[in-house]
């Protein structure tokens, strides 16, 4: 699997729990979806994955990677302290030059 390095980056923030890293993998004006609420901006984006973070302890590992001109799609088993874990989720991945611009995660 041949990941692009903001990616990487965002996997390996997520693992070592870096809401300030894993915000950095992002534009200043992206937004982030996850369990029907909508994150805007870096620094929201940073507020979210650092309380996900304290709440979830959660760690991803990659599965699966595809590029297209819609969206790019990363698919990764995450565990950690929540219902269910580990779960298959699928992060669904807009760019803007080399930085994520959107990210939607579904189950």
């Amino acid at each position: 699997m041949n990941l692009q390095p903001v990616l990487l980056s965002l996997v390996e923030a997520q693992n070592n729990h870096d809401s300030k890293a894993y915000a950095e993998c992002f534009t200043d004006t992206a937004i982030a979806h996850d369990e029907g609420k909508t994150y805007k901006g870096k620094e929201e984006i940073r507020q979210w994955i650092e309380k996900a973070n304290r709440e979830y302890n959660a760690v991803m590992k990659p599965l699966d990677y595809s590029e297209s001109e819609a969206e790019n799609l990363l698919t990764a088993e995450v565990s950690g302290d929540f219902p269910g874990s580990p779960a298959i989720l699928k992060y669904h991945i807009r760019m803007e030059n080399v930085l994520i611009s959107s990210l939607r995660i579904t189950g």
